[in-house]
């Protein structure tokens, strides 16, 4: 009954979730391009983005939980700092945290059709992997263009974790935080790993849990204590993770 099962899903997965998947991002990159254009940047990701992510969650179907919302200032900006696990976790974030979010994604992203023009209008951060000057230069240029109730996003890890895990993490996001004196948003994502493994394309139903914890202040913090903030911000993230997994 279970193969039975997994046949079945993964019918509905190639014929229907992954072919609407496709067409929804195009159409999703170019729309959020003209209603940044046209109306701004915040509306694209609040009205085009979120609904993005919340509209694939419900093909999958991927059953979302979140606790701590109220940990989301929608007055303040953040630089929101998370685990990845999975291509989910995008959809996961972007639907359910309530902010203007802002990814700090590689500059390869650029290229893709309709993703890469809809990113770049939407206000999300470009950066060259090996070329840290750039990045910073990207990354002051965005905080001039931004408001209040944004989260400039991060995977801490650089990568997602193959068997889960949590890894070591990269000091561009804490650097970010000391530099600029924003508050760090802790995240921790569980279980869409197992709606879609890293280098995979099979997917599953699922569910996942978005746990966004108490905002970490970095006031008057100097530069030196970038990878104190570092170790806490990993220990806040992996004390919601499974015991095996931190």
């Amino acid at each position: 009954m279970k193969r039975l099962a997994f046949w079945l899903y993964q019918v509905y997965a190639w014929l229907i979730v992954i072919p609407l998947g496709l067409l929804l991002t195009l159409v999703a990159g170019w729309l959020t391009m003209l209603v940044a254009v046209v109306w701004s940047p915040r509306a694209a990701s609040r009205y085009v983005a979120a609904k993005w992510g919340r509209v694939i969650a419900w093909l999958t179907p991927m059953l979302v939980t979140v606790e701590g919302a109220q940990h989301a200032d929608p007055g303040r900006t953040y630089v929101v700092v998370c685990n990845h696990q999975s291509q989910y976790d995008i959809f996961l974030v972007y639907g359910w945290l309530d902010l203007d979010l802002k990814w700090v994604v590689k500059a390869e992203l650029r290229k893709l059709p309709g993703v890469g023009i809809g990113c770049e209008k939407a206000g999300h951060i470009f950066v060259e992997r090996g070329n840290p000057e750039q990045a910073r230069k990207a990354v002051n240029e965005a905080l001039e263009r931004v408001g209040d109730g944004v989260g400039i996003l991060f995977f801490a890890e650089g990568s997602r974790s193959l068997d889960g895990k949590l890894k070591p993490f990269k000091k561009g996001a804490f650097r970010m935080a000391v530099s600029q004196g924003l508050p760090i948003l802790p995240l921790t994502i569980v279980g869409t790993r197992d709606i879609q493994k890293p280098k995979s394309m099979l997917i599953f139903p699922g569910r996942a849990r978005l746990i966004i914890h108490p905002a970490i202040e970095v006031d008057g913090r100097e530069t030196q204590d970038v990878l104190t903030l570092m170790n806490r911000t990993r220990e806040v993230i992996a004390s919601a993770l499974p015991a095996d997994l931190r």
